[in-house]
């Protein structure tokens, strides 16, 4: 593998670490339907704003998601929603996953 190589595999990889938690593959999954503002994601879980932020600042450092502040409010949209279509093929591994555990 060539340095350029390498470093582009680590470029991807930090885009995967991004994504490699349950809330901000929730939060990926919930910008799909449209700009929210962190209030909005306060609001639908258990979490407080500060851990929010944090989350989504992961995702922005990523280049997941883009913000812009409008007032006190910051509000985030995905920048790339073809993402969306790396999760469809995710759930496809999990569906074929469970369709060969029902086999066993």
């Amino acid at each position: 593998m060539t340095e350029k190589e390498q470093v582009r595999f680590a470029e991807k990889a930090n885009v995967l670490k991004a994504l490699a938690h349950p809330t901000r593959l929730w939060m990926v999954e919930l910008l799909a339907g449209g700009e929210k503002c962190v209030c909005e994601f306060v609001d639908k879980i258990d979490a407080d704003f500060s851990t929010i932020s944090k989350h989504l600042s992961v995702l922005k450092k990523a280049g997941i998601v883009a913000d812009e502040k409008r007032g006190k409010q910051v509000f985030y949209t995905l920048k790339v929603p073809c993402l969306l279509n790396f999760m469809h093929c995710v759930e496809e591994v999990l569906k074929s996953n469970s369709k060969a555990g029902m086999k066993k």
